[in-house]
């Protein structure tokens, strides 16, 4: 996750928006049915070992390191495919070396499609364990899930390279070398969501960070809370996964519309596909507005929350299987 003002974003847009209350759904929600099947049963023990796996075997997983990024590419496609996903691999060439994106294909080979991604590279000098091994990790768990059951409509999961510095914010970046390639070629994306950092939480008074004493007075002082992040005007996207995440797991979520413009807000994958015109979410335990560890080598395997991080995933899939059927209003 590249670094910015996440909360400072979210404040400016709570204000700009008419008020804090207003900001994160914490009034009256639209109810949303639940999915038809029962919360599915996640690890946390398998979460641990893919995380530890990424964080301490392939460290460091950075641009300057692509041996290792390539090593880590071949285990997360072996995972996929083990899962029942049709895996293919996207090759493209950075400042004169290789990389690649990998893609799991669950359901229907054609029509319209769901894009669930999470990077597994991490800045250099840091295991990466919160950033992004816990994403990557969620992402091969929700592919064994979507194997065991295969969705009606087309879900794509992919595990980007090249989101952190210094290529992040770029072209170079491998979620905008994947939402340009969709786009160029015409596929329609009922949407996108971009797993950033899942594997934080406490329960301790002012864990919870944020730039403006006013949120305070509004939201969580712990960090017990997902948070998912979308743009105003998505089709009720942003709000629809949220809702989606509660009905399918205890886990307390919170979320966000907010224009791409304001600092922090477009800090992930998801960004991408906003350039191409997609709607698109990021899930994210707040960074370093939780995690003193974030970006340090400190970001190791056994600080993670693997229970919570777990009912993350169950929440990730219920949003899935809930979009999978539920094709959102056209701009």
């Amino acid at each position: 996750m590249g670094r910015g003002r996440l909360w400072t974003g979210i404040a400016v847009a709570a204000l700009a928006a008419g008020g804090l209350a207003r900001a994160w759904m914490g009034g009256a929600r639209e109810p949303v049915a639940p999915p038809t099947q029962a919360s599915p049963g996640v690890e946390a023990g398998t979460l641990r070992a893919h995380v530890r796996m990424l964080s301490e075997t392939f460290h460091p997983r950075d641009s300057r390191h692509p041996e290792n990024l390539e090593r880590a590419a071949d285990y997360i496609a072996d995972h996929l495919a083990r899962a029942g996903g049709q895996v293919t691999s996207q090759p493209f060439r950075v400042d004169g070396r290789d990389y690649r994106n990998i893609i799991a294909r669950f359901g229907p080979e054609g029509g319209e499609r769901l894009v669930v991604g999470a990077h597994y590279d991490s800045v250099h000098g840091t295991p990466g364990a919160d950033d992004n091994a816990s994403g990557v990790a969620a992402l091969l768990e929700l592919a064994v899930l979507l194997g065991q059951q295969a969705p009606p409509l087309r879900v794509d999961l992919v595990a980007y390279t090249l989101e952190e510095p210094p290529y992040f914010s770029t072209g170079q970046m491998g979620s905008a070398v994947h939402a340009r390639s969709l786009k160029e070629a015409g596929v329609k994306v009922r949407g996108m969501l971009a797993l950033e950092m899942l594997g934080v939480y406490s329960d301790a008074p002012d864990s919870q960070d944020y730039p403006l004493p006013v949120l305070r007075l509004r939201y969580p002082d712990t960090g017990h809370f997902i948070g998912v992040v979308g743009l105003p005007g998505d089709g009720g996207l942003t709000e629809q996964v949220a809702e989606a995440m509660r009905a399918g797991s205890p886990l307390p979520v919170e979320s966000l519309s907010a224009p791409a413009g304001l600092p922090g807000v477009a800090l992930s994958d998801h960004a991408s596909f906003w350039e191409q015109g997609y709607r698109a979410v990021m899930v994210t335990d707040t960074a370093f507005f939780r995690n003193p560890r974030y970006h340090t080598a400190a970001d190791t395997w056994d600080t993670l929350d693997y229970a919570r991080m777990a009912r993350a995933v169950q929440g990730v899939y219920a949003a899935v299987r809930t979009l999978a059927v539920s094709p959102l209003p056209e701009d």
